[in-house]
């Protein structure tokens, strides 16, 4: 996928959108079933319908979901709207206390996952345990430098996003892969030290 949509989220009301457990799950859903009804991705989740149905309207009503057309009411079917987003410096307090707590959420949710494979990878075949990974390193970077890993990383996720969209893409054997990769500055454990 060349030309791949993004979105950098200002609103704090829309970071807030997705710093909620109950609307990840649906997201996740929605990524694994491509569409769905809200009273179907309500009995996946544990959820009353009614519950996952407004939920749905809350990601709608700020981007990450649109209804995908047919059916009415809980019976209509919904779909990811599939861009890339980002949320860096606020441009307010009330958008940096959002921002901070959406990506908490997030990659909390991920280290989650991350376990759980952990946990469970032994009962997967081979080819995906073997395929599977988890890379750990430290290097001396620029900020500069730092901003190419993450663009070049980026690359390498926007590539399979049509995927989401057109499963005629998806090879036989496809499954949903988490892929999460952060790059930060080491804080110290020392006190007053910068390195």
């Amino acid at each position: 996928m060349t030309d791949v949509p993004h979105r950098d989220i200002r609103d704090p009301r829309a970071l807030r959108a997705i710093a909620h457990p109950v609307r990840l799950r649906l997201l996740e859903e929605l990524m694994i079933a491509g569409t769905a009804t809200a009273t179907e991705l309500a009995e996946r989740i544990g959820e009353s319908p009614a519950n996952s149905s407004w939920h749905l309207r809350q990601l709608a009503r700020y981007g990450y979901v649109e209804e995908a057309g047919g059916g009415s009411g809980r019976q209509r079917p919904w779909r990811l709207v599939v861009q890339t987003r980002s949320w860096g410096e606020a441009d307010s307090p009330e958008a940096a206390v959002a921002g901070d707590a959406a990506a908490e959420l997030l990659f909390g949710r991920e280290y989650q996952a991350l376990r759980a494979w952990f946990g469970s990878r032994r009962a997967e075949p081979s080819q995906w345990r073997q395929a599977a990974f988890a890379n750990m390193s430290q290097a001396w970077l620029s900020a500069a430098e730092l901003e190419r890993i993450s663009a070049e990383i980026e690359a390498i996720y926007t590539r399979y996003l049509d995927r989401f969209t057109d499963e005629g893409r998806r090879p036989d054997d496809a499954r949903l892969v988490r892929l999460v990769a952060w790059g930060v500055p080491m804080v110290s454990d020392t006190p007053g030290s910068t390195r």
